[in-house]
């Protein structure tokens, strides 16, 4: 069976909210430690959480795999991602999928915000769940791969850390498993079929109203040298997010100097079955063994 087969089920369904209700079906394996709810950072009275997984055995310190759902930045729940994170400590990674404030009560930058916080956390708690602070990668789906991916091209961004906590840990990801989210929305219009609904609700209104806020929320926009190794996974048929996204980011990451690769997935929409599923699986897992494990 694969590793990977509750993200895909997850991933196929990130333009619609998550059912909460997926965490009380959950098997906890015998090899796993879970803990759900815990609070990461407290953003106007919010009490975001995320759910950690790790291996029951060990002493670590392990790799950390951060996961952020998806669901057009207004929706989803990381209890989507909960099966994933089990999956993911059975190979030997501490994982955990959090929650971040949505759109359009909270809009851009807010989500960034959360999500750096998350990863200082982690880091500010390496000791207690045996997390080596200097291999965290991330990945995320749709709207979750958008904000992976900014945190991989935005490390020494300061105004983006916001005041989620632990001020003093980095924020900064080994890696990116970019599983098809936008990489530029001053060029989604038009190319996308939620589009119009979904990013005037994030970026405070549409592109003629809000250019700058396209441009700033935009991940293509701050590649620079500094950006971290990311593996971006887009099927040529999405109609959510353009596959020539993903052929954008990664051909600025290399011009950078940066290592990136991008597996396209021929025919494949936003979510994938069948081969591609096994496809994608294989290639996430190997890509995180590769740029966490390998010393």
């Amino acid at each position: 069976m694969s590793h990977f087969r509750f993200l895909l089920v997850t991933l196929a369904a990130l333009t619609v909210p998550q059912l909460v209700g997926a965490q009380s079906k959950l098997t906890i394996p015998d090899d796993v430690v879970f803990e759900s709810a815990v609070e990461y950072s407290n953003p106007d009275n919010q009490h975001l959480q995320l759910d950690i997984a790790r291996p029951k055995t060990g002493d670590g310190p392990f790799p950390a795999i951060i996961c952020i759902h998806g669901g057009g930045f207004r929706a989803g729940n990381r209890n989507g991602y909960d099966g994933l994170i089990l999956k993911l400590a059975q190979q030997g990674y501490v994982a955990m999928t959090v929650s971040y404030r949505l759109a359009p009560k909270y809009p851009f930058p807010a989500a960034v915000h959360d999500t750096k916080a998350a990863v200082r956390w982690a880091r500010a708690n390496a000791t207690t769940y045996k997390i080596d602070p200097t291999r965290i990668g991330t990945t995320g789906g749709s709207a979750g791969g958008h904000l992976a991916q900014f945190l991989g091209v935005t490390a020494d961004v300061k105004e983006f850390e916001g005041d989620g906590g632990n001020a003093k840990e980095l924020s900064a990801v080994t890696c990116v498993v970019n599983v098809y989210g936008p990489s530029d929305f001053t060029k989604s219009y038009g190319k996308s079929v939620d589009a119009a609904e979904v990013l005037p609700l994030f970026l405070g209104g549409n592109l003629e109203k809000a250019r700058k806020q396209h441009v700033k929320a935009s991940p293509l926009y701050w590649v620079t040298p500094n950006a971290v190794p990311t593996l971006c996974i887009h099927g040529t048929d999405d109609k959510y997010v353009a596959h020539e996204q993903a052929v954008w980011l990664i051909d600025k990451l290399k011009v950078s100097g940066v290592e990136a690769e991008l597996l396209t997935l021929e025919g494949a929409g936003h979510g994938f079955k069948g081969k591609d599923a096994e496809t994608a699986d294989k290639a996430m897992l190997a890509y995180f063994d590769k740029r966490l494990k390998a010393k």
